[in-house]
C-alpha cells in the first residue's frame, strides 16, 4: 500500500504544485524556483525509495478503480525501464526550472512558466506510470495540450503562436490515432491492462488487424517523437523559450514517442512489417536531421534539426529489435537527453548573454566566455561522438548493430552505410558549432557584449556536462546497474550479455566511428564558406521541410472548407442557429418514437388533477404572455417568465419533490435578479412597425409557438415511453432503498448527487465554472448601446441620487437581511443530506443574499464592504471537489466513494458524518462564485457609463484634448 501510494504521489504532486504555482504573484521568482525544485526533488526521493523494488526486473503496480466496467482503471506501474524515464524527468526538469529562475526576465510572467512544467511532469509522469493503455493516450495527449501553452508562452509573437498551433495539430492528430489504435488492442486481447497487452505479442501480431493497429499506432509515436515526415513542427517550436526547449524538446515530449516504441516492442515489435516501418523512418530521419542540421544558422534551430536526427536513431534501433539494439537504444535516450539539455542551456546562455543566437553573427566566443565554451565544446563534443564522450558509446552501440546482421533485406544492408553517412555529418555540424561560435576574431557587432553568465545558471551545464564525461570514462560504473534494470523491463528476465567499456578492442563498430569522425572534418572543412555564409541547406531540403504544406492544409482544411460548410449549413443568427439545432432534435426523436407501439390507458380524472391541470393553465398563460410581451414590455416579460418558474415549483411541491422544488425557487430568484440587472442594456426596441413588415413577427411567433408545442408534445412523449416500456421497474425503487444504506443519507436527490452520481455532479459544476468565466469574459468586452450611456454627465448623476434616495429603505432592509440569509444558507447546507437542501441549493442562497445588496444599493458601497473574490471561490469549489474524490485513491477505493459514520461530540451527543458532505463543500463554494461572477461582470457595466470619444472628423484640435481622449478610449478598452 505504500509503494502505490508513491506511485500516486510522483503523479499528483506536480499537478498540485502546478496549482500553487499559478496563483504566486508575477514577481516571485524565487519562491517559484524553490515550489518546483523542491517537487523535482521529492520526486528523485521518492524514486529512490522505490529503486531497491525495481532493481533487475522488479515491479511495482498499484491499480485505483475508475470504470471498471467498461476496463478504465488509473494503474500506475514502475519498473526499471520507467524508473529510468522517470529520473530524466525529475533530473533534468530539477535543473532546468534552476535555470530558467536566470534566464526569465524579472517582468515575465513567471508563475505561468513554472506553472505549465509543473504540469507537463505531471502530464509525463502519467504517460510513464500509467499501467492502462487507455489511460496512457489521456496523459500522452494531454503532454500535448501543456506543451501547446509552453510553446506558445510569449503569445505576443507570432512565430510562437504558429509554432504552438503546428505542434498541437500534429502531435494531438497522432494521439487520436494511437487512442483507436489502443482501443483495437484491447479489443484484441480483452484487457487495456499494460501487462496483459505486453504478454499477448502473438495474439496480436497474428491478428487479421495488425497492419491497421500497427501503422495508427506509429503515426501516434513518429508525431511525438518528430519523425519524417512529421518532423517540421519541432523546428518551429524552438520560439519558446530555451529552459522549455531543454526540457520538452531534448529530454522529455519527444522521448515520448521512443519511449512508446520500446515500450510496446514486446507486443508489436518482431515482425518484417514492423522492421520496414520504424527502421526504415529511423534511417530516412537520422539522415535527413543531420543533413539539415549542418546548414542552419540558428544554434536552436541547428540543434533541434540534430534532435530530430538523434530520434532518428533511436527509432531505427527500435526497428531493428535485437536486444542488444534495444540496450543501445535505452542507452541513447539518456546520453541524448544529458549532452542535448546541455546544449540547449549553452545556447541560451549565448543567446541571453550576446542578445543572438545567429551563427554568422556569433564569433570568438571563448574569450569572452571561457567556462560557457568550454562546458558547450565538451557537450558538442559527445554529440559528435568523440571518444571518452557518452555520446561515443551509445552511437557505437548503434554502429555495431546496423553492422550484424539481421534479415538480409535491403533496407538491413543499407543500414551501415546510412549510419556511417549521418554519423559524419553529425560530426560536421558539431564542429561547426563549435569552430563558428567560440573560435575566430571577436564579433562586433552583437547587441549585447559578451560576457559569463550568473554562476547558478551556468552550474546546471556543468552539471550535465560532468555527467557526459563521468558516463563516456566510467559507463559501468555510473550507469551499468540502472541501464541493466531498464533493459530487463523492455526484454524481460532473459537479458543477454552486454558490456559498457570504453575500448571493445579494434571492431568493426570503432572502425565505422573513426570512419565517421573523419569524414565529418572533411565534411565541414571543404565546403565551409558555403555552410557559414549560404542558405539553410539546399533548395530540395528545403521543400521537403512540409511546414509550408501543412500551413496550406491548415488553411484549406481548417479555415476555408468550414466557412463553406458554415455558408450551406447554418443559419445566420443565434436563435435561427438553435431552431435547426431544436429541429433536427425532434426528427431525432421521431425516429426513436416511432417504432414503438404505443398502447397508453386513458388516465382517471379526479377534483385534484382538474386543479393540477388549472395550475398548469396559469403556467402556460404565463410563458405564453411572457412570448408576447417580449415584443413589447421586457419587464412584464420577466414578471410572467417568473410565474411560469412558479407554477413550474409548484408542481415539484405537488409532485412531493421539495429538493427540487426549493433548488427551483432559489434559481428562479437568482435568474430573475441576474436579468433584472441585465435589463437596462439592452437596446431600445421599435414598438411601431411600418406597412406590410409587420407581417413577419407575428409569423415568426407563431412558428416559433408550434415548434415549442410541438417539442413539449415530444418530450412528453419520451416520458411516457420511458414509463410504458417498462411497467414496474423504476431506478428510483433502487435509489429509495440504497440511499441510507451505502449514501449514509435520508434526502435521496442530495444522496444522488452527492454520492451515487457524484461524478456527473463534479462534470457539471466544472461547466458551470467554464460558464461563469465565460460570462465573465464577454461582458469585459460588452459596451452599452448608445442610447443606454451616451447622456449628459449631470442627468447622470441626478438620476443617480435620485436612485440612492429611493432605494434607501430596501437597501437598509437587504443589509438587515444579509445576516439571516447567510443564517439560511447555512441552515439548508447542514440539513442538506437529510432534509431539503444541500450544497447547491445553499450557494444560490447565499449568492442570492449577495445578489440583493447589489440590486438594492451602489456597486462601490457594496464592494467597498464586501471582499467577494469569485474566481478563488470556483477555483477552491473544483479543488475541493477534486481532492475529496481522489482521496478515495489512498485507501484504495474508487474515486469518489464516500464514506459515512456517526461522531461523538462532545455536549452534542452523534451526529452523522460523510465525506460527500466534503464534497458539497467544493459544490457550495463553486456555486457562489460563478453567480457572483457574473453578477460582478453584469453590475460593473454601471461603471462604464463614460461617454464615447467623437469619431476623428469631429476630434478636438488640441493635441492635449486629443491625447486625453485616446487615453481615455484605451482605458474602456483594457476594461
Amino acid at each position: 500500500m505504500v509503494e502505490q501510494n508513491l506511485l500516486l504521489l510522483l503523479v499528483l504532486t506536480p499537478f498540485v504544485s502546478s496549482v500553487l504555482a499559478a496563483t504566486l504573484p508575477v514577481g516571485s521568482r524565487n519562491a517559484e524556483t524553490w515550489l518546483a525544485g523542491l517537487t523535482m526533488l521529492m520526486a528523485l526521493g521518492i524514486l529512490a525509495v522505490l529503486y531497491p523494488a525495481v532493481a533487475q526486473g522488479g515491479k511495482i503496480s498499484g491499480s485505483f478503480e475508475w470504470a471498471t466496467s467498461i476496463g478504465l482503471d488509473l494503474t500506475f506501474r514502475l519498473d526499471g525501464f520507467a524508473w529510468l524515464f522517470m529520473v530524466l524527468v525529475s533530473g533534468i526538469g530539477m535543473l532546468v526550472i534552476l535555470y530558467a529562475r536566470y534566464y526569465m526576465a524579472a517582468d515575465d510572467p513567471v508563475p505561468r512558466l513554472y506553472s505549465c512544467l509543473l504540469a507537463f511532469a505531471g502530464a509525463m509522469s502519467g504517460l510513464i506510470l500509467s499501467g492502462n493503455i487507455i489511460m496512457l493516450v489521456v496523459f500522452w495527449e494531454l503532454t500535448s495540450l501543456v506543451s501547446f501553452l509552453l510553446i506558445g508562452y510569449w503569445y505576443q509573437r507570432e512565430d510562437a503562436r504558429h509554432g504552438a498551433r503546428m505542434a498541437l495539430v500534429v502531435t494531438a492528430s497522432g494521439g487520436l490515432c494511437l487512442l483507436v489504435a489502443m482501443i483495437l488492442i484491447g479489443q484484441i486481447v480483452g484487457s487495456y491492462r499494460l501487462d496483459d497487452v505486453l504478454a499477448a505479442g502473438g495474439r496480436i501480431t497474428t491478428h487479421p488487424l495488425y497492419p491497421v493497429v500497427l501503422v495508427l499506432f506509429l503515426l501516434g509515436a513518429f508525431t511525438k517523437s518528430a519523425q519524417f515526415p512529421f518532423h517540421f513542427w519541432l523546428p518551429n517550436a524552438m520560439a519558446a523559450p530555451t529552459p522549455v526547449s531543454s526540457y520538452l524538446h531534448s529530454a522529455t515530449m519527444v522521448k515520448a514517442g521512443v519511449f512508446l516504441l520500446l515500450r510496446f516492442h514486446p507486443a508489436l515489435g518482431g515482425t518484417e512489417a514492423w522492421f520496414q516501418l520504424v527502421t526504415g523512418t529511423g534511417l530516412v530521419t537520422l539522415l535527413m536531421g543531420a543533413f539539415v542540421a549542418l546548414f542552419k544558422h540558428d544554434l536552436k534551430g541547428l540543434l533541434a534539426y540534430s534532435t530530430i536526427s538523434h530520434l532518428g536513431l533511436i527509432t531505427a534501433l527500435a526497428g531493428i529489435g535485437t536486444p542488444l539494439a534495444l540496450i543501445a537504444a535505452i542507452f541513447h535516450i539518456v546520453n541524448h537527453a544529458v549532452f542535448k539539455a546541455s546544449l540547449f542551456m549553452a545556447a541560451g546562455i549565448i543567446d541571453h548573454e550576446t542578445g543572438t543566437r545567429d551563427m554568422r553573427r556569433l564569433s570568438g566566443l571563448a574569450k569572452a566566455m571561457p567556462i560557457t565554451a568550454t562546458l558547450a565544446i565538451i557537450a558538442s563534443a559527445s554529440m559528435a561522438g568523440v571518444p571518452l564522450m557518452n555520446g561515443f558509446l551509445s552511437k557505437e552501440m548503434f554502429f555495431e548493430a546496423t553492422y550484424l546482421w539481421n534479415n538480409g533485406s535491403p533496407l538491413d544492408n543499407a543500414a551501415p552505410y546510412v549510419a556511417v553517412l549521418a554519423g559524419a555529418l553529425s560530426a560536421a555540424y558539431s564542429l561547426r558549432f563549435i569552430v563558428t561560435v567560440f573560435f575566430g576574431p571577436e564579433a562586433t557587432d552583437l547587441p549585447r557584449k559578451p560576457h559569463e553568465p550568473p554562476l547558478l545558471m551556468g552550474l546546471p551545464v556543468a552539471l550535465l556536462v560532468a555527467l557526459c564525461l563521468a558516463i563516456g570514462v566510467a559507463p559501468q560504473a555510473m550507469l551499468g546497474g540502472w541501464l541493466s534494470s531498464a533493459a530487463i523491463g523492455v526484454l524481460g528476465p532473459d537479458l543477454p550479455y552486454f558490456s559498457l567499456k570504453i575500448w571493445h578492442g579494434l571492431t568493426p563498430a570503432l572502425v565505422m566511428s573513426l570512419i565517421a569522425l573523419s569524414l565529418g572534418i572533411l565534411i565541414y572543412l571543404l565546403p565551409r564558406r558555403l555552410i557559414d555564409q549560404g542558405n539553410e541547406g539546399p533548395a530540395i531540403m528545403r521543400a521537403i521541410n512540409f511546414g509550408s504544406g501543412f500551413d496550406w492544409l491548415l488553411d484549406v482544411f481548417g479555415r476555408r472548407v468550414p466557412q463553406m460548410l458554415l455558408r450551406l449549413a447554418s443559419a445566420p443568427g443565434l436563435q435561427a442557429q438553435l431552431r435547426v439545432m431544436v429541429l433536427m432534435s425532434m426528427a431525432g426523436a421521431y425516429f426513436a418514437l416511432g417504432p414503438l407501439d404505443w398502447h397508453i390507458p386513458w388516465p382517471r380524472i379526479n377534483a385534484q388533477e382538474l386543479v393540477f391541470a388549472l395550475l398548469w393553465l396559469v403556467g402556460g398563460a404565463c410563458a405564453i404572455g411572457a412570448a408576447w410581451q417580449a415584443k413589447y414590455h421586457r419587464f412584464a416579460a420577466l414578471v410572467l417568465t417568473g410565474g411560469a418558474g412558479l407554477v413550474t415549483c409548484a408542481t415539484f411541491v405537488w409532485l412531493s419533490a421539495p429538493d427540487l422544488a426549493v433548488t427551483q425557487l432559489l434559481v428562479e430568484i437568482a435568474t430573475t435578479t441576474l436579468l433584472l440587472l441585465g435589463l437596462r442594456w439592452l437596446p431600445k426596441r421599435n414598438v411601431e412597425i411600418p406597412g406590410d413588415a409587420k407581417f413577419r413577427p407575428r409569423f415568426r411567433r407563431f412558428r416559433d409557438l408550434l415548434i415549442a408545442l410541438t417539442c413539449g408534445v415530444g418530450m412528453t412523449a419520451i416520458a411516457l415511453a420511458v414509463l410504458l416500456t417498462r411497467p414496474g421497474m423504476s431506478v428510483g425503487d433502487w435509489f429509495l432503498r440504497h440511499s441510507y444504506v451505502e449514501g449514509g443519507g435520508t434526502n435521496v436527490v442530495n444522496v444522488i448527487l452527492v454520492d451515487f452520481r457524484a461524478f456527473d455532479t463534479f462534470g457539471e459544476i466544472a461547466v458551470l465554472a467554464i460558464v461563469g468565466l465565460t460570462v465573465y469574459s464577454l461582458l469585459r468586452r460588452f459596451r452599452p448601446a448608445p442610447e443606454s450611456v451616451e447622456r449628459p454627465r449631470p442627468q447622470r448623476e441626478a438620476e443617480e441620487q435620485a436612485l440612492e434616495a429611493y432605494l434607501f429603505v430596501p437597501a437598509v432592509l437587504m443589509q438587515w437581511m444579509f445576516a439571516p440569509i447567510i443564517t439560511l444558507s447555512a441552515y439548508l447546507f447542514f440539513r442538506g443530506h437529510d432534509l431539503p437542501g444541500g450544497g447547491f441549493a445553499a450557494g444560490v442562497t447565499l449568492a442570492v443574499g449577495l445578489l440583493l445588496q447589489y440590486v438594492a444599493t451602489n456597486v462601490r458601497w457594496v464592494e467597498a464592504r464586501l471582499t467577494i473574490l469569485p474566481v478563488r471561490w470556483m477555483g477552491t469549489g473544483l479543488c475541493v471537489a477534486a481532492a475529496v474524490g481522489a482521496g478515495s485513491w489512498i485507501f484504495g477505493v474508487p474515486f469518489l466513494t464516500t464514506h459515512f459514520q456517526y461522531l461523538e461530540l462532545p455536549l452534542v451527543g452523534k451526529v452523522p458524518a460523510s465525506t460527500a458532505m466534503l464534497f458539497d463543500v467544493g459544490v457550495f463554494s463553486l456555486v457562489v462564485g460563478a453567480i457572483v461572477l457574473m453578477l460582478i461582470a453584469i453590475a460593473h457595466q454601471s461603471l462604464r457609463m463614460a461617454p464615447r470619444p467623437k469619431p476623428a472628423e469631429e476630434a478636438p484640435a488640441d493635441p492635449e484634448a486629443v491625447a486625453s481622449t485616446e487615453s481615455t478610449a484605451a482605458v474602456q478598452e483594457k476594461g
